[in-house]
């Protein structure tokens, strides 16, 4: 347990793998007493370790949008990270399929952004090269990605933590903040392991980052909204119908990218996920609830107005996730031969999405600051790809407003 009496010059909230890019990334400025406090027993036992463990290319965003920025930079450094620190990853490269005329209009806005965000090895592919690449895939046309690759980011997450406690920092587990609390310039943070003081304040909460806003009586102007997604794995003996990843084309209006198949480093090749609104933000399977989080949500506007907008595309969601049989349809799209007997459940994830008060989703990464905070309130994929260059972003605002130099 760390000294209760010690005033830290920074506190940050959050072990999963941006809470401890951006420790990672303040660690290297000199004098700086810093401590990560985390709720959990382990470290990124949420968001960061229930993900499919791919490294994103930053086809899909916006250009000049934080997160096509963050993505293509972290993107190379984390290779680099990587390769310095042994950890088992592949460079693999994706496929992305369009099964209609509709979809390849919407690949060839995607292949657009993906060289405006410097992607400059992109293949566009007939049917025939498709299947040299994947043998078992069917599809109209498709791009290939060679950037896009996986790892295992629990690896990565407990390889940053070792570089923060290497330069000599904290980091407290099983540590959940109850309270918020700032007087003559100290934060003191109420925690499961005592108090701790600090004079500044990093929100990297993630799934909770807009309850620890409120906290620290900042007005975070969204609600976390949890969407789960469910995946299922290929069973040993048909794992040879997935080379390496299999991304259809995603629906433009969501952040969603629609079920894949993703060849993990373990060997394993998963398929989904689909997303379905959760009853709670930690809720790994079905029947997971929480009052407290269904309360948060129905009495949120902006969940309603989303919900009135794209119902049709929630119930099929959830078709998906109480059907086997939709679940595969859905995969069959892009490998025919897939079939129910090949396809065993596997774990869940949760996305902490930010919605506004309109119902709109916050699709860019979104942070605010304040005289003694900042807060990391939108950070879903691609920011366990983007970690490394989200921290040294956050480390940057939060050198030039703490004055930490």
């Amino acid at each position: 347990m760390s000294n209760t009496a010690t005033t830290y010059d920074l506190a940050i909230i959050g072990g999963g793998i941006v809470g401890l890019a951006t420790a990672m990334a303040l660690s290297r400025v000199g004098g700086l007493r810093l401590i990560v406090v985390e709720a959990e027993g382990r470290l990124a036992q949420h968001q960061t370790g229930h993900n499919s463990g791919v490294i994103h290319s930053g086809l899909y965003y916006k250009p000049g949008s934080l997160k096509a920025k963050l993505c293509t930079s972290g993107r190379t450094q984390l290779y680099a990270f990587c390769k310095e620190h042994e950890i088992n990853h592949d460079r693999c490269g994706k496929l992305v399929v369009a099964t209609n005329e509709k979809e390849v209009a919407t690949l060839e806005m995607l292949a657009g952004r993906g060289e405006a965000n410097g992607l400059d090895q992109l293949e566009w592919l007939k049917p025939a090269e498709m299947r040299e690449r994947e043998p078992n895939v069917s599809g109209m046309a498709g791009l290939w990605v060679p950037q896009t690759g996986i790892v295992d980011y629990v690896a990565v997450a407990q390889a940053y933590a070792k570089v923060i406690r290497a330069a000599g920092h904290e980091i407290d587990t099983h540590a959940r903040v109850t309270g918020i609390r700032s007087i003559n310039e100290v934060v003191t943070l109420t925690t499961s392991r005592g108090l701790k003081r600090c004079k500044h304040v990093i929100n990297c909460a993630g799934l909770q980052s807009d309850r620890v806003a409120r906290m620290c009586g900042a007005d975070p102007k969204l609600r976390i909204v949890p969407f789960r997604g469910e995946y299922y794995e290929l069973v040993e003996s048909r794992r040879d119908l997935v080379r390496n990843l299999i991304y259809p084309v995603p629906d433009p209006q969501f952040p969603f990218l629609g079920v894949h198949y993703t060849r993990m480093v373990n060997g394993g090749v998963e398929a989904g996920p689909n997303a379905v609104l959760a009853f709670k933000r930690e809720g790994y399977d079905k029947f997971s609830c929480s009052p407290r989080d269904c309360f948060d949500m129905v009495t949120y506007p902006g969940l309603w107005k989303l919900m009135a907008k794209h119902w049709r595309m929630g119930l099929g969601e959830w078709h998906r996730s109480l059907s086997k049989r939709a679940f595969v349809a859905g995969l069959q799209k892009l490998i025919p031969s897939v079939a129910a007997a090949d396809l065993v459940p596997a774990g869940c994830g949760v996305r902490a999405q930010a919605i506004e008060p309109d119902g709109s989703l916050v699709d860019d990464f979104r942070i605010i600051e304040s005289e003694q905070f900042i807060h990391v309130l939108n950070a879903p994929s691609p920011a366990a790809t983007a970690s490394i260059a989200i921290g040294q972003h956050i480390a940057e605002l939060a050198t030039k407003r703490f004055k930490f130099n």
